[in-house]
């Protein structure tokens, strides 16, 4: 457990928000509810947040739009919610920012789960090295931060922590199974969407072609490496 953690649970369906609440509740964290897109963004407006779970169904602005907007100001932890294990959903909360997803109904153990992986995710890596240039990529990982031609990229912590586990052995391929393991912290249960997506999502920043990647390197049927 992390002392003080606070997470916003956004949930419109009041037996599943209250089932949510006291299972974190019982780990011990802190809990602010929203059941509606409107009142999740006021909320985590208000007062700072650990992690983010929002169900992509909600009434007014949906779940993608809530994620996509905390997005463009923060880089918290984001957790969707999904009644179905429907690519497009899952992909598309993905796409919006999300780090994980869950897919209705979910077991409270396997929901603690993954947000104790999200919490015990940091901005730094031990690499071995606290400066790296790979062309025009240069990451620094202890101060978490990345520059592409000099000007400086603004990640998640996933896609920072993708990009420096990379990083830490250059040509090396990883597949995806021990890139959910580094990285989100689990691969017996993770999907390897996580890292399909969240690769795509890096090219854009890191690449000055992400169609033509240099840096992120797809190696077909074993991974992905970062070319030296």
């Amino acid at each position: 457990m992390v002392v003080g953690t606070r997470i916003l649970a956004v949930e419109d369906d009041e037996r599943i928000r209250t089932a949510v609440r006291l299972a974190l509740e019982d780990e011990g964290w802190e809990v602010t509810e929203a059941d509606n897109g409107e009142d999740a963004l006021a909320a985590f407006s208000r007062q700072p947040t650990d992690v983010v779970l929002i169900d992509i169904m909600l009434p007014g602005i949906d779940g993608f739009e809530v994620c996509r907007s905390i997005r463009r100001t923060s880089d918290v932890p984001i957790v969707m919610v999904t009644a179905r294990a429907d690519t497009h959903d899952v992909v598309a909360g993905l796409e919006a920012g999300a780090d994980d997803y869950l897919t209705k109904p979910f077991a409270p153990k396997e929901l603690s789960a993954r947000i104790r992986a999200l919490l015990r995710r940091v901005r730094t890596s031990d690499t071995g090295s606290s400066h790296m240039t790979f062309g025009d990529l240069e990451i620094i990982p202890e101060e978490g931060v990345v520059r592409r031609g000099g000007e400086e990229v603004h990640l998640t912590k996933t896609e920072f922590r993708l990009l420096v586990e990379l990083a830490s052995s250059p040509g090396r391929v990883f597949s995806r199974e021990v890139l959910l393991e580094r990285v989100w912290g689990y691969g017996y249960f993770g999907d390897g969407r996580l890292v399909d997506v969240h690769i795509r999502r890096l090219r854009t920043k890191v690449e000055a072609d992400p169609a033509d990647p240099k840096h992120v390197v797809t190696v077909r049927g074993l991974g992905y490496k970062l070319q030296t």
